[in-house]
């Protein structure tokens, strides 16, 4: 009989930096934040932490439109804050989840802006674009989660709409 994976019998402790702790008094939780709360961490038995988002935003859905996944938020901290993060917790022995949500990219991402610059741009398929109904308007009826109004936008340079879940941005 095999060992259950680690993730099966773990405490898995979600930290969404912005209100956890802030250390620098501007009012939003950060990375150092993280840092000085790890031993309560400890304390309460945690075996990973579960990162919401910290990469650079526009913030239009609070961190979940990802403008750049290769960095750190500077409201969060930077790469090297991050680097001392990891350090910390891994000679704790906890483990560490990043929320990464590639389905959220935002409208200010280079992929997306590349993909809207024509119909034929190999990044077009990273997105779903359609066309419009014959009377101009969306390809069909599916509603936003964020919103519950349409999930489609209309991109005028391409004149495609745009698919989009949560927010248009």
């Amino acid at each position: 009989m095999s060992e259950q994976p680690w993730w099966q019998k773990a405490v898995i402790y979600q930290i969404y930096p912005r209100s956890f702790r802030d250390s620098n008094g501007d009012g939003i939780g950060d990375l150092k934040g993280i840092l000085d709360r790890i031993d309560y961490l400890c304390w309460l038995g945690v075996d990973a932490v579960w990162i919401s988002p910290i990469y650079p935003s526009p913030m239009a859905d609070f961190g979940y439109d990802v403008a750049n996944y290769i960095d750190i938020d500077p409201l969060f901290g930077t790469l090297a804050d991050f680097d001392r993060l990891l350090k910390a917790l891994r000679e704790r022995g906890i483990r560490v989840i990043l929320d990464f949500v590639p389905n959220h990219s935002s409208d200010e991402h280079p992929w997306f802006q590349e993909a809207r610059t024509s119909r034929d741009n190999p990044r077009r398929d990273w997105y779903i674009w359609r066309d419009p109904r014959p009377d101009g308007g969306p390809p069909n009826n599916w509603l936003s989660v964020a919103s519950g109004d349409s999930a489609w936008e209309f991109d005028r340079a391409t004149g495609q709409y745009y698919y989009h879940a949560f927010l248009i941005e």
